[in-house]
């Protein structure tokens, strides 16, 4: 079973999108892009809310859209959302020429990092089977450019079968996102990734609308009633998640 993370930007949001069935909520600003972040003072009292209404709800948050060759502000970053309170941190990161020393300074932090590897135009295999390899508690594969093109325009679902696989062998949890919608849910459902991630179709009018519960609900049994498919067989959400957050 896939397992739904509703990326909202505020805690009236995050309310609504856990009270939907969201088994992940994930915090971040759409108008600062693909991964925008919020303030970590924001994050801090969204994730205070939610955590006294529902203890056991895991919650991540972006550094926001940092260059992958900045690695001391993404470093920086890191520690300054991890000390936010979240459960886990999400680093977006594009293939190129310091995306390996990127990922390595990721796995070294005093924090739980969640790698998003940015797959617009592509993604290196390489890049990939090293970020498995370091021992993260989980991947996600997204896209940067929120132009209508999703992310299996990108990447074809062989590969990110076969990715996917590859992460969940090392013990990551696997997860997918980018412009995903209904007309992808039989794709989705092929892959069954522990965790798929949506913004756009949670909202009533694009991905800087407001979310609706209404769709995060539907969306919700959609994923539910996912078959196994090329990707089935990985433990839902992320490793060490308890209670009521397990699927």
């Amino acid at each position: 079973m896939t397992a739904l993370l509703a990326s909202v930007r505020s805690a009236e949001e995050a309310f609504d999108a856990a009270r939907a069935g969201a088994e992940l909520i994930d915090l971040k600003e759409p108008n600062e892009g693909a991964l925008g972040g919020l303030p970590s003072v924001a994050i801090a009292d969204i994730a205070r809310q939610l955590r006294a209404r529902y203890p056991v709800k895991p919650i991540s948050a972006t550094i926001g859209d940092v260059p992958t060759d900045a690695i001391d502000e993404i470093a920086a970053r890191v520690i300054d959302v991890s000390d936010a309170g979240v459960d886990y941190v999400k680093v977006g990161v594009t293939r190129g020429p310091s995306a390996r020393r990127c990922i390595e300074q990721l796995a070294n932090l005093p924090a739980t990092v969640v790698p998003v590897l940015l797959c617009d135009g592509g993604m290196d295999d390489e890049l990939v089977s090293h970020t498995a390899a370091l021992g993260f508690a989980g991947m996600m594969f997204d896209t940067a450019g929120k132009d209508g093109n999703t992310l299996f325009d990108h990447v074809d679902v062989d590969s990110l079968a076969r990715w996917l696989r590859l992460a969940r062998s090392r013990g990551a949890m696997v997860g997918i996102a980018g412009a995903l919608g209904w007309a992808q849910l039989e794709q989705i459902r092929a892959l069954a990734p522990d965790v798929a991630g949506f913004r756009t179709a949670l909202c009533a009018d694009g991905r800087r609308s407001r979310l609706d519960p209404e769709r995060v609900a539907q969306w919700v049994s959609a994923l539910h009633r996912t078959g196994g498919g090329a990707g089935a067989g990985g433990s839902a959400l992320m490793p060490g998640m308890v209670g009521s957050a397990r699927v």
